[in-house]
């Protein structure tokens, strides 16, 4: 058994671990309890009651948290020449195509969002080996694939969010920083609730929602009362 170091026992003693709690109050909780020295992300965790292995049960989508994440998120965008500036424009941090793609191939892969556009697919779907793992590769569904690579650029940097469930069902995201206030957090869990419940598959039955934890980075979890996020959702 792993051995739970001190400031993790004086975490848990302050709040019920088997209780749950109204968003707003998991909220609160999670800001006394995290303890690390830096602005930790606040992480929620939703687990549904859905089969990945179906395609039709696959739940995937993107939001644009209204608060925002709190981190500048590092942009790539492959393109051909004539929507390089507009990506340039629109805020970018790297733009380009047959360089970058030769970068990734050679294990680069420092960036947060990788935006792209049809009619070059073909060279980056060469790269999923390596794109898909890191949760990088661009997609129609999310956005990332698109002819308007200027929105696509500013919306990533506004705050946009790529979320997909798990193999164990489970959709894990972040709704902004520790340092954020408190109705910020809520509003922005709320925002992601809202997306992650129109995007429920027809052919999922029975309740659609089993579980919604948050925590900080390296806190414990705190349950979340379903009622009070999918009653304003």
């Amino acid at each position: 058994m792993a051995k739970i170091s001190k400031k993790h026992k004086e975490a848990l003693a302050k709040f019920e671990s088997n209780k749950e709690y109204s968003l707003n109050e998991a909220v609160e909780i999670v800001k006394k309890i995290s303890y690390t020295k830096f602005d930790a992300s606040v992480d929620m965790s939703v687990r549904l009651n859905v089969d990945p292995r179906k395609a039709n049960q696959m739940v995937r989508g993107s939001v644009t948290l209204p608060h925002g994440t709190g981190k500048d998120k590092k942009v790539l965008v492959l393109c051909t020449p004539d929507k390089e500036e507009e990506a340039k424009a629109a805020g970018a941090d790297h733009v380009g195509l047959d360089e970058y793609v030769q970068k990734i191939k050679d294990g680069w892969t420092d960036v947060d969002v990788v935006i792209t556009m049809p009619s070059v697919m073909a060279k980056v779907g060469a790269l999923g080996r390596i794109l898909g793992p890191r949760g990088l590769m661009p997609n129609p569904k999310t956005g990332t694939v698109t002819m308007e690579i200027g929105k696509a650029v500013e919306a990533a940097k506004a705050g946009k969010i790529d979320f997909k469930v798990d193999k164990y069902g489970i959709i894990h995201a972040a709704v902004g920083k520790i340092g954020f206030d408190g109705t910020k957090l809520a509003e922005n869990a709320m925002e992601l609730m809202a997306t992650i419940i129109k995007l429920k598959p027809a052919s999922a039955k029975g309740t659609y929602i089993k579980s919604i934890n948050l925590s900080s980075t390296m806190s414990p979890g705190v349950k979340v009362e379903e009622r009070s996020v999918t009653t304003l959702a």
